[in-house]
Order: C-alpha cells, then sequence, then structure tokens
C-alpha cells in the first residue's frame, strides 16, 4: 500500500499571530499581499458564515441532592453484577481455530431521540461566501510544523475479514513490545514496526471458552475495545455479543433512524459484554483470562450499545476497570438511559472470580445527554488514593448553540457495594455543569466526498473516546474532543478541551479549549480521538474529507509551551485517501490515539480510509509520531503482578 506523507517543515522562524475562529499560528508574509481579501475574509465570516463561537460565564452546577436511601440492587442503586468466569486459557493466539464471524448487519446509529438529516444544504446549496472565505484563509494559512508520521502500516481492512458493512469500529492501543488493533468483529497483534504478529483473530474464536453464554456462542457482535494496562503490564480486549436473528443478511445501505429500529439485527437478549485479561504482558503467547458480564440481569432485552472504557488506579487496592453503555431497547426501539459499569480490576489481573458494580442513569435524568465517556490514563502520575472516577458527556441536540460539558463522579465500594455512587442523589444527576464557548453539536450525515453525493455521519452528538487524565507535578487534568459545527452552513470540526480536575473535583469553566478547523481552510475534520504525552504535549487523531479531498487520515497538536487555545504545530497527513465510500454513510464509529508506554512520548493513532472508492470496501492504518527525543529518564518498567493460577 502506497504512502504518501506531507512533510512540511518550516525552516525559518514566524513570529505567532491569530487567526480567523481564534486560532493561532505563524504569521506568513502573504498576509501582507492578501490584507485587502484578510479584512473582505473577516466581513465574510461574521456576516454571510454565520460563525458563532460564543462564551458564558456560569458556574459549575450540582444536581439536586436526595436524601433517599441507596442501597445494592435497589431500583435506585447501584447493582452487583457477577462476571461469568474466569476462563483460563493458555492457548498461544496463533494457535487458534477459525471461527467466522456471524452474519452482519448495517450497525445503525442509535440513540434516544430522532434526528433531522442533512440539516446542512446540498452543496448545489451551499452559499458562495463559504468558498471564497475558505480561499481567503487558504492564502492565510500558516505553514505547519507538525512532525511528520516515524511509521505507517496497513492494519486490518474489510476485503481481508470479508467484511460485509461499515463501520469498522477502528480501536487500538501500544504496548512495550506490541501494537494491538481491533475492529469490528476481529482484532490483530502487530510488532511494533509493523510486521504481523497474528493472523487478524475473530472474536468468535478468541471468546469460544466461554460456553453458556453468547461471547462462547458466534455471537460476538462488535464495538470492540482494546487496551495495555501499564501499571500492570496486561492487555484488555473487549466486545459485546448479542442473540443474533436466524438467517441475518446486511441491511440495505440506507434505513430510517429512531424511533422503531431494532438494533443490529439482535434477538431478545440476553446481551453480554466479552472480557479478556492477559496473564502476563505478551498478548500473544501469555494466556488470558476471559469474563462475561450481562449488561443488566434484572432488563435482560435491554442491549448495551457502544461501550468505553476507562482504567483506574481506584478503588485501592486493585483499582477497576469502569465502562458505559447506551442501554436500547426494541423493538420498537426505546433509550431506557446509560449504564455506567466498575470491574474488579484487582480480582481478574490475578484470575480470581469478579464482581462489577453498576448503575444506570435513566434517560428522563440524563436529559439530552448519552454516550457518557470514562476517563482513563497513561502519563503523568497515577490518581491520588482514593479518588472517583471522572465521566464526561454533552447533550445531543441539535440546531441550538450548547455551553455546558456534564461531568459525573463515580465513587465505587467493592467491599461494601452500597457505598458506591454515581453522580448527585437518587437520579444521579450531574456532578458538575461545566461553562464551555457556545457550540453546535454537528450534523448526523452531513460529510461531503468528491465523486458522491453519499454523505458520511459524523457523530457529532458526543464527547468522544478517549477522555485522557494526566496528573503532572500534582495538577490534574481531562482532555476531551468532539466534532461541531464551524459554520452554520458549513464544515465540521474538532471542538477540544482541558479541565483542571486538581483535588477530583470538576471545574466551573475550561482551562482551555478550540474549534479547530485549519484556520477555516474548508475541510470536515470529525472523529477525533486525543491523547497527551509526558511532557504536556497533546495531539489528535482524526478523519478528513471534503467535496475535492477523498477522506484521509490526519493529525494536529500543539506543545505545553504554546499559547493557550490553539493547535499551534498546525495538521500533518498520516494518509492521503484514494477514494470515497459509496455505499454507506457510516463512518468511525471512533478512532483512537495513545501514548507509547515505553518512552511516554511517541504518539499513536489508528484510523480508517479507502484507497480506492468503493461501496465498502474500508482499510485501517496505524501511525506513530513525537513531538521530540524521548525523555533521559527511563519509564518505570509495570510493577510485577501475581503469577497467574495454572
Amino acid at each position: 500500500m502506497q504512502f504518501n506523507p506531507m512533510k512540511k517543515k518550516s525552516s525559518s522562524q514566524f513570529a505567532p499571530a491569530r487567526r480567523s475562529l481564534g486560532e493561532g499560528g505563524f504569521f506568513n508574509l502573504r498576509v501582507l499581499i492578501a490584507s485587502v481579501f484578510c479584512l473582505a475574509g473577516v466581513f465574510i465570516a461574521l456576516v454571510g458564515a454565520g460563525i458563532y463561537l460564543g462564551s458564558s460565564k456560569a458556574q459549575a452546577q450540582s444536581g439536586p441532592a436526595s436524601t433517599m436511601p441507596v442501597t445494592g440492587n435497589s431500583p435506585i442503586g447501584p447493582d452487583v453484577v457477577r462476571l461469568v468466569g474466569p476462563v483460563i486459557v493458555s492457548t498461544d493466539l496463533r494457535d487458534l481455530p477459525y471461527i467466522p464471524p456471524a452474519p452482519k448487519t448495517l450497525e445503525q446509529l442509535l440513540g434516544p431521540y430522532p434526528h433531522r438529516e442533512n440539516r446542512r444544504p446540498s452543496r448545489s446549496q451551499t452559499s458562495g461566501l463559504v468558498e471564497i472565505e475558505s480561499l481567503i484563509n487558504g492564502v492565510l494559512r500558516p505553514l505547519p510544523t507538525m512532525p511528520s508520521p516515524l511509521l505507517t502500516f496497513a492494519g486490518m481492512n474489510a476485503v481481508q475479514l470479508g467484511a460485509e458493512v461499515p463501520p469498522p469500529d477502528t480501536n487500538g492501543d501500544v504496548g512495550p513490545n506490541h501494537y494491538v488493533q481491533a475492529v469490528n468483529d476481529s482484532f490483530q497483534v502487530f510488532e511494533k514496526n509493523g510486521n504481523p504478529k497474528t493472523r487478524p483473530i475473530t472474536f468468535n474464536s478468541f471468546f469460544a471458552p466461554l460456553t453458556g453464554t453468547p461471547c462462547g456462542a458466534n455471537q460476538n457482535g462488535g464495538d470492540p475495545f482494546v487496551f495495555y494496562d501499564q501499571l500492570a503490564d496486561r492487555w484488555v480486549i473487549t466486545d459485546f455479543a448479542e442473540t443474533a436473528q436466524p438467517n441475518a443478511t446486511p441491511t440495505p445501505p440506507q434505513q430510517p433512524e429512531f424511533p422503531g429500529l431494532e438494533p443490529l439485527g439482535a434477538g431478545p437478549g440476553p446481551f453480554y459484554e466479552c472480557i479478556g485479561v492477559s496473564r502476563t504482558g505478551d498478548p500473544v503467547e501469555g494466556g488470558w483470562y476471559f469474563y462475561a458480564l450481562q449488561t443488566d440481569p434484572a432488563n435482560p432485552t435491554q442491549f448495551g450499545d457502544y461501550p468505553k472504557f476507562g482504567l483506574w488506579n481506584n478503588p485501592q487496592p486493585g483499582g477497576a476497570y469502569y465502562f458505559t453503555v447506551n442501554l436500547i431497547l426494541g423493538p420498537p426501539t426505546t433509550f431506557p438511559g446509560v449504564r455506567a459499569f466498575a470491574l474488579d480490576r484487582g480480582s481478574m489481573l490475578t484470575g480470581g472470580g469478579a464482581n462489577a458494580i453498576a448503575i444506570t442513569i435513566t434517560a428522563a435524568a440524563l436529559g439530552d445527554a448519552f454516550s457518557l465517556v470514562p476517563a482513563t490514563f497513561r502519563t503523568g502520575s497515577a490518581p491520588p488514593a482514593g479518588e472517583d472516577e471522572f465521566i464526561l458527556g454533552v447533550d445531543l441536540t441539535e440546531d441550538v448553540i450548547l455551553t455546558q460539558v456534564k461531568g459525573w463522579l463515580f465513587h465505587v465500594d467493592f467491599v461494601t457495594p452500597a457505598n458506591s455512587r454515581l453522580g448527585v442523589g437518587a437520579n444521579h444527576a450531574p456532578n458538575a455543569l461545566i461553562t464551555v464557548n457556545g457550540f453546535r453539536n454537528a450534523p448526523r450525515e452531513v460529510v461531503p466526498q468528491p465523486g458522491t453525493m453519499q454523505e458520511l455521519h459524523t457523530l457529532g452528538d458526543r464527547i468522544m473516546t478517549p477522555v485522557v487524565y494526566q496528573n503532572r507535578s500534582g495538577t490534574e487534568s481531562l482532555w476531551a474532543a468532539q466534532t461541531v459545527s464551524v459554520t452554520s452552513d458549513g464544515p465540521t470540526g474538532i471542538r477540544w478541551y482541558q479541565f483542571n480536575v486538581t483535588g477530583g473535583n470538576f471545574p466551573a469553566t475550561a482551562v482551555q479549549q478550540q474549534d479547530w478547523s485549519n484556520g477555516n481552510d474548508g475541510l470536515w475534520r470529525w472523529m477525533p480521538s486525543i491523547a497527551v504525552d509526558a511532557n504536556g504535549n497533546m495531539a489528535i487523531g482524526y478523519s478528513v474529507s471534503s467535496p475535492s479531498i477523498f477522506p484521509g487520515i490526519r493529525y494536529a497538536g500543539r506543545r505545553a509551551t504554546d499559547p493557550l487555545n490553539d493547535l499551534s504545530q498546525g495538521e500533518a497527513i498520516m494518509t492521503n485517501g484514494g477514494g470515497s465510500q459509496t455505499g454507506y454513510n457510516r463512518w468511525g464509529d471512533y478512532t483512537m490515539t495513545t501514548i507509547d508506554p515505553s518512552d511516554g512520548l511517541s504518539f499513536w493513532h489508528t484510523n480508517e480510509y479507502y484507497p480506492t472508492t468503493s461501496p465498502n470496501a474500508w482499510f485501517t492504518r496505524v501511525g506513530k509520531f513525537q513531538f521530540g527525543t524521548p525523555r533521559s529518564t527511563p519509564t518505570p518498567r509495570p510493577r510485577p503482578t501475581p503469577t497467574p493460577r495454572p
């Protein structure tokens, strides 16, 4: 596969200057030539294109308190759910028999409310003012200094896997010696130079030992999540399992959204999350502990969609693996709420029996929010002992300016589960409503591509995984990103945040934030994932497309010393797309950017693209880059864990 990186490093130094849409960078001498056009561009941006970057000054708010008692497995309190397992296996992954994935239906975008599609005018109706402004900003755009990739290599692809429908749900993480990538139906282990260590392994093959559950009955459904636990030198691989409908076949390219849409061709339940925890730091030869967790035993027909995970070292001593799901019930499809889980990490690392603490926030209590994301961490110091897990979310409302990010604290007690709590009061209201600059969620099917009228979904109604926690010298931060509308009828961009959560408390406002559009260059950016290295440098990987640029993979970033509220290093290209996706509107549903635990500085990003135009033949790529030379102080090696039981 041919990779054409664009290496644009300036050899001269420029003084910082401000750009349109609140973006800063390096001033270019072309501004002198284009000064008249700059004034015209400002006028057009403010009057013709409808840019709306507002801000407000409200304080963080707590939800209403409640005096109602909270007890284990009560209607309002925490549930204690016993995990099936462990099933302990020692088989080398390369020796697993091949079990094909179940027939796949088009994965629908599931959510609590109907969405208006194509809010943005068609390209033939888009105002010419937007195009003029894009040309002017192209003249003014500074030269980027974001480093080019150090390495890229091919991940899995639809042709290789025989995948029938998108999206791939591309996900992955890096460890000391491996990169593990996951897509719907399968995962693959690579050496860090890109050489495959295994073939693609289906989740049906991987979780086959979990007999008696859908995980072990060839009913694994997708939404994979893989992460490396740097505290214990272990790997965690997950996906969900569903009861398949008989004779499931791929659905047509277009189907109506909510309400009344049965999710994923699923049967009546029960539904499970399938979880593998490696027994050593070697995901190929070291063996695995397998567990299965029923989404909600009291409501077995509720399906846990879009699971997102976070690593946390609390509660002490063993910490927890936290994750959230959107609950879906149907048909007709309804949204009961969001369910948050804490898995007993300490017990799972030793192959012991384990419980999960689970709490459901009902749809009524959530308001317009869903798809909550728990925090995870890789670099810096671990969260202080006893600090609760952080969870973030935003409202999914379209066509209105939003000014809040919602924050929940999840306190877990595995010894006395009734002491566990999520949010405030009986309804689990948010602990904080953090005031941010005004934004509009990006519409769903809106991203244009060359040579086709098929537009792509943005998932612009949620905070995207991961939410990154970092503790640098006692200053604790959360970093998060989402997709927003840059203008009322134009491109989408990346909104990113840094929140100061020192002391375990949410702030009233953000430390910094920005709507990144690379100087309003007219491209659509979406599907972000954010990471922060050991020096506090931040980067975001994402997808990019336009009517003239095939969907590709890019990233942008900032150094810790750069001016606030700006990705001052600009943008770099990881992979140029070579074709459009013509058969379906789904893209993503997520990407992943993580930090190499070996040096604390190398960013690894994985995402999808098309080398040639096709209805559904997606490809994926993995790339590595970094801001500077690895630090001289070596990263502490993972702490030893008890020897796995035979």
